[in-house]
């Protein structure tokens, strides 16, 4: 889940600068506001009975990234997400030597949210942490399904100057939020390896972890090539 791949800046080795600090801080806020928001929402749900309901909780994921994309989408890229960070270093529009960098401000973030839900709520609904409705099997092919759809429209709207750049994080947001809808039910529709971890490991909910991590990559690194493929047979004019 993002917006467009980062333009983080060269740095002499052993050297960051400033910018690329401010880019992992960005990343780890926005993925604390994605997981404080969506998986708070799966928490309040179950607090209040279904106050927020299936929907709510889906239309939650889909507008906390579109905040956080039109937040923090020129400061790192807005990927808040491993599958997607490791997606654009496969596609080769985001440099490889970043991808651990960004993985690890992911996690923090995630981490972090995790344990202020728990302070706020105690451990509540698993933290919204996600787990297979029905066979581990079927999660996984689903949850590679929704990642290679969710990175197909991030790499259009992101990394192709005829798409309009500018309605990225609406694209991505709603292209969320839908995938929540139909398949919240039966996998969680993580499609973000962050997303999942965080809650898990706060909760004690660490089952089926692999799901979540396996699925997406392998459905983001998918899509990304799959648009690259599409773009090339239809070139600019």
């Amino acid at each position: 889940m993002t917006s467009q791949s980062a333009k983080v800046p060269t740095s002499t080795p052993g050297i960051m600068p400033p910018a690329t600090v401010y880019a992992y801080l960005a990343e780890a806020i926005g993925t604390f506001g994605l997981v404080f928001a969506g998986a708070g929402a799966v928490v309040i749900d179950t607090v209040t009975n279904g106050g927020v309901t299936h929907v709510g909780i889906s239309l939650t994921f889909g507008l906390i990234i579109a905040a956080m994309i039109y937040a923090t989408g020129h400061l790192s890229g807005a990927h808040f997400n491993p599958s997607v960070t490791l997606a654009f270093a496969i596609a080769g529009t985001f440099p490889w030597r970043q991808v651990p960098f960004y993985w690890a401000a992911q996690i923090i973030g995630a981490i972090a949210a995790a344990l202020a839900l728990r302070a706020l709520f105690g451990n509540v609904a698993g933290l919204g942490a996600t787990l297979p409705a029905g066979s581990a099997m079927q999660s996984f092919l689903l949850e590679i399904v929704l990642a290679f759809f969710l990175m197909f429209v991030i790499m259009a709207v992101a990394t192709d100057a005829r798409a309009v750049g500018a309605q990225a994080a609406i694209a991505i947001g709603a292209t969320v939020a839908l995938e929540a809808v139909f398949a919240g039910p039966i996998s969680g529709a993580s499609m973000n390896p962050a997303r999942s971890f965080g809650p898990a490991l706060i909760s004690g909910a660490m089952a089926h972890q692999w799901i979540y991590w396996a699925g997406p990559i392998i459905g983001a690194a998918l899509g990304a090539l799959a648009y690259q493929l599409v773009r090339r047979a239809s070139p600019p004019a």
